[in-house]
């Protein structure tokens, strides 16, 4: 491994390295990407994405002038195996958790016998410590040496930096601007050389690449390296060990190593077995991917799941998750957020956008063919950022209409506001902030109070709109939550 170079120029067909397809198989590469579209259902929370069963994954891909890791090489991807997942599980065994798989608190609430596959109890909070981990046992004495350079936003890069440290392997990370505070300095705690650098993990990729050929540096995709697969993988044999013939196992997908290694896994072991991948709204790029049949560049937004904020999907991971797959579902910011809530308040866990996001699909309604199964959750990842943690469980209540905003025109005199205050009061209203608006009026003998309020629910919320209508006549709440209604304040719970 660590005797290969460390980057190759790809240019439609042909390598800087020698190799060269022929006209024929070019020709059925074309083909199959023209045949076979994947079936998409979109929605008011999101989408529901499934491959075409006419679906032929491609066997090699056409790219231009792109700098790429020779491990990924997209005129010559590679599939991983179940033997490379138990060889995996063999040499990390003794330098990653085994962290426990509990039956959902609220397991019934939900309509389902729902488990939780907690990993984000690993020690730097995240499931890359698998992969990372092995991918560093299997480099040469030589390449252990000079060392590794990857680049990411932050799980891989302190999964790489924290098991290099304890391997005395060196690594270097470049990691984007937009990367959390919290998870750069801890790579810089885990004694890795940190570079910040790029605005998106695009730029940051493209510099790890150009000083991985300047520096004689091995670079390790933290998504398409087919060690890195191949150890994440292991969390399929652990959930199959902890929760037997489950119905179906739901994944976050970024890059798409993580539910390529998964189901590779669970799908030797229980075929029958269904593997679901979420991804954002704001960052569809294996959803995307599918519809293309072959990875495409995916613009990415700012996003609450942003260890899933991949541009462009990695070809091995593609080629050998594709025909693994049975459903992909694309979930809106709100139903992500809402799940970072429940999990805080139902299960105790502090998880992130990425780690919630397999939550918030069922929360979304997306999957009711799951009502009366077994399902398997992955909580993949912990390091939220305080600050973002905050807005994240406030932008829940929202959504759960727990946390409302109105403008109400209340008479100028005293008492006013008084007797707004005692029908909040009356219904059991919390406010949380308050503040009056005399200017911009038309009327000089009233005021609008512009209130944020606590409620216990969104049935509770409503009973406070039709309290006020009855004694103010222009009362304004703000648009209703795109992730919960009136007509969907249970949605996926029984």
């Amino acid at each position: 491994m660590g005797g290969s170079p460390n980057g190759v120029t790809v240019d439609n067909a042909k390598s800087t390295n020698g190799s060269k397809s022929s006209e024929s198989e070019s020709n059925r590469s074309n083909a199959a990407n023209d045949a076979a579209k994947a079936f998409i259902k979109k929605n008011n929370n999101g989408a529901v994405v499934i491959r075409n069963p006419d679906t032929v994954t491609p066997k090699k891909f056409d790219v231009q002038g792109e700098s790429l890791d020779p491990h990924c090489d997209p005129l010559n991807p590679k599939t991983i195996s179940f033997r490379d997942i138990t060889s995996a599980a063999f040499l990390i065994k003794d330098g990653v958790e085994r962290t426990p798989c509990p039956r959902s608190t609220t397991s019934d609430s939900y309509g389902m016998d729902l488990y939780l596959k907690k990993d984000f109890l690993q020690y730097t909070g995240s499931f890359k410590e698998r992969g990372a981990r092995y991918a560093l046992l299997c480099l040469t004495e030589e390449q252990k040496k000079i060392g590794v350079i990857s680049a990411s936003l932050g799980n891989h890069a302190q999964a790489l930096s924290y098991h290099g440290w304890k391997l005395n392997i060196p690594v270097t990370v470049v990691m984007p601007k937009a990367a959390p505070i919290m998870k750069i300095q801890k790579c810089r705690n885990y004694k890795a050389n940190v570079i910040v650098e790029g605005k998106d993990m695009a730029e940051a990729k493209a510099l790890a690449m150009k000083m991985s050929e300047e520096n004689k540096l091995l670079y390790v995709n933290g998504y398409d390296h087919p060690h890195i697969m191949a150890g994440q993988g292991t969390l399929g044999l652990e959930i199959l060990e902890q929760v037997p013939n489950p119905d179906a196992v739901i994944i976050p997908v970024g890059g798409g190593g993580l539910i390529a290694g998964i189901a590779t896994a669970i799908k030797a072991l229980s075929p029958k077995t269904k593997i679901i991948g979420v991804e954002s709204a704001k960052c569809p790029s294996f959803s995307n991917a599918m519809e293309n049949n072959a990875p495409i560049y995916t613009p990415i937004k700012n996003t609450l799941a942003d260890g899933l904020a991949v541009p462009k999907v990695g070809y091995n991971a593609y080629v050998t998750a594709l025909p693994l797959i049975d459903k992909m579902v694309v979930v809106k910011e709100e139903w992500i957020a809402l799940a970072i809530l429940r999990l805080v308040e139902e299960e105790k866990c502090v998880v992130e956008g990425a780690g919630a996001s397999g939550l918030a699909a069922i929360l979304a309604g997306q999957l009711p063919e799951l009502k009366g199964k077994k399902v398997v959750v992955l909580l993949c990842g912990g390091n939220i950022d305080t600050t973002v943690f905050g807005r994240c469980l406030e932008r829940g209540l929202a959504a759960e209409g727990r946390l409302v905003k109105f403008n109400v025109e209340l008479t100028d005199r005293p008492g006013g506001l008084n007797e707004l205050c005692e029908i909040l009061g009356v219904l059991g209203v919390s406010i949380k902030d308050i503040m009056h608006e005399r200017a911009w009026l038309k009327d000089i003998y009233t005021v609008e109070v512009k209130v944020v309020c606590e409620t216990r629910d969104w049935t509770h919320s409503m009973e406070l709109m039709n309290e006020l209508k009855k004694h103010y006549q222009k009362v304004q709440f703000s648009d209703e939550p795109l992730a919960i209604n009136d007509s969907l304040a249970v949605l996926g719970k029984k």
